[in-house]
């Protein structure tokens, strides 16, 4: 045990501003910790009567424990309130669990306070367990490594009110987890609601006034079809930081397209293929059916293939469907010797359409809906940003 005046933190609260440094510590003097050893894979079952099985950061979702493998035979256990850390690939992940649980190799269990699952959380976030690799594909930490882990620690007084402000925190992200995920089950509800369902021609629910059937029409008859290209890399000239947008599958990212990695210049435009906006744009090549809208005049490279609709489409409309698209063309991309969808392929996908006035309707709809998503989605981002900082600035 060492004290050291330069161990504390950039962040404390107002009554530890003048205790004293925190102390250097390894984990295993702090908690007790327990390796897991993996059942007999024939003792593996679907019943949630048997006991839960946690292998790795696969039986944990937002923190918490999420059992999706239970087992009839008892090897190593955590009990509730327990912090479970995966230490084989990706070693560090942490969670949380609220049940008995039997431990596989996969991970450990560690008794200890809130503030030692946010000391393990920061030191995922700050590739602490990195240095530990064993060089193999197959990256893990065995018990000494765990237990010889050098943390920084206050006292209990202090543990408890960092371990109080970021379960706070901790609580007030999982609410906004929650919404954001309501709001897209919503969305996927809407979906199947408001497009025909297999086999059939019209959807469920409808805004007042439309009753027709919708018609069939493959994507190549709704709009133009273009497949892009790559201006050479290899000439900077034809890229600058203020240029055209430029779009790979890496900057599809959600379904609008706000910005992009690289830009092209008045020289790798003329060597690109630019189409307007309100086209949709979708990955072809290996990441399939990734699919975004431009918003303005934009260039892509070979990945993409773009449907740019005509007069008789709406944007939104297609950029909704467009879900649809993806399913589709993953399905055809599985059933061949290369994950890929040629402009021919894709130019004959074929869905329902309704009149241009219902179209705009639901593209306004879900337009509407995507926009709310976005928000949320950025309100959650900010708060776990927030997080980040705390963590940086309250823990050494």
């Amino acid at each position: 045990m060492s004290k050291n005046k330069k161990l504390v933190p950039k962040r404390r609260f107002k009554e530890f501003q003048n205790s004293d440094a925190w102390e250097q510590r390894e984990l295993g003097e702090v908690v007790q910790i327990t390796m897991g050893q993996s059942p007999l894979g024939s003792n593996y079952t679907e019943n949630p009567s048997d006991y839960i099985l946690v292998q790795g950061n696969a039986d944990m979702k937002n923190g918490k424990v999420f059992p999706r493998i239970w087992t009839t035979q008892v090897t190593k256990t955590a009990e509730p309130d327990d912090i479970i850390l995966s230490v084989r690939a990706p070693v560090g992940d942490v969670g949380k669990t609220d049940y008995n649980v039997v431990l596989g190799r996969g991970v450990a269990g560690i008794k200890g306070n809130e503030f030692i699952y946010q000391l393990l959380s920061k030191m995922k976030s700050d590739s602490y367990w990195g240095k530990y690799s064993t060089g193999s594909t197959f990256d893990s930490i065995n018990s000494n490594d765990l237990k010889e882990a050098n943390i920084c620690i206050p006292s209990t007084n202090e543990q408890v009110q960092i371990g109080s402000f970021f379960r706070n925190l901790d609580q007030t992200i999982a609410f906004q987890q929650r919404k954001l995920e309501k709001m897209k089950s919503m969305k996927s509800a809407y979906l199947s609601e408001m497009f025909p369902a297999e086999g059939e021609r019209k959807p469920k629910r409808r805004f007042p006034g439309f009753t027709d059937a919708w018609e069939p029409r493959e994507l190549g008859e709704v709009g133009q079809i273009n497949t892009g290209n790559t201006p050479p890399t290899s000439n900077s000239q034809n890229y600058e930081e203020d240029g055209l947008l430029w779009v790979t599958p890496t900057d599809i990212d959600g379904n609008i397209i706000r910005t992009t990695a690289k830009k092209l210049s008045k020289l790798g435009i003329k060597k690109a293929r630019v189409v307007p906006k309100g086209s949709i744009l979708a990955t072809c090549i290996a990441s399939i059916g990734k699919n975004a809208l431009i918003l303005e005049d934009s260039a892509f490279n070979q990945q993409i293939n773009s449907l740019s609709p005509n007069e008789n489409n709406d944007s939104y409309f297609l950029l909704t469907q467009s879900e649809l698209w993806s399913k589709k063309m993953q399905s055809i991309a599985a059933s061949g010797t290369m994950q890929i969808i040629n402009k021919t392929e894709f130019s004959k996908l074929s869905f329902y359409f309704p009149v241009l006035t219902e179209q705009k309707h639901i593209g306004e709809f879900f337009s509407s809906l995507d926009e709310t998503i976005a928000f949320q989605q950025q309100k959650l981002e900010k708060l776990q940003n927030i997080k980040k900082a705390y963590l940086k600035e309250m823990f050494i």
